[in-house]
């Protein structure tokens, strides 16, 4: 088999068990979720960078991020210092994470699919700065990285990570909910 068909049958496990996990976020997504979810997340990415090596280059490291962000996302949504308006566009970023047919879909692109998650998620971490005390998000923060180090060099990595016309697009569902 060749390695884009092991990548493809990846996905479409990944796609049948997202599929399950984004109906089951309509509800309330279970901690036990969220975290199998966040492994299965970056082992795909580990493996992919395994495989690129240097290529990846600095997408990589972006990359590496988009587990963080899911679980800083689902953690806040959990949060009673959060509050709902505030929860419901943390649920979309949660579902965007899970639902595996986006702007650009895991199940064709394999992990590199995670970059508009990526960039969707940190735009709505940005927006909830302004009425989420920063200590609340750094609590919940497990990445070795500065959270708003991490924001700020998202966002300017953006147009680069996922193109300018799905970041407008990106940038308009943000400013909707």
């Amino acid at each position: 088999m060749s390695e884009r068909s092991d990548e493809f049958e990846m996905s479409t496990e990944d796609l049948s068990e997202s599929m399950r996990e984004a109906s089951v976020a309509g509800g309330s997504m279970s901690e036990e979720s969220a975290n199998r979810f966040y492994d299965r997340m970056r082992e795909n990415i580990r493996r992919y960078l395994d495989r690129k090596g240097k290529l990846a280059g600095t997408t990589g490291e972006y990359l590496l991020l988009a587990p963080d962000v899911f679980v800083l996302l689902w953690r806040l949504v959990n949060d009673a210092r959060v509050d709902s308006k505030n929860k419901v566009m943390l649920g979309t970023g949660i579902a965007y994470f899970l639902f595996p047919l986006d702007l650009m879909p895991e199940a064709f692109l394999g992990p590199v699919g995670y970059l508009d998650d990526l960039v969707f998620g940190v735009y709505i971490l940005n927006r909830l700065l302004t009425s989420t005390d920063v200590a609340v998000l750094k609590q919940h923060w497990s990445g070795h990285q500065d959270l708003l180090a991490v924001i700020k060099n998202v966002l300017a990595a953006a147009d680069n990570l996922v193109g300018s016309n799905m970041l407008a697009r990106l940038k308009k569902i943000v400013k909707n909910d």
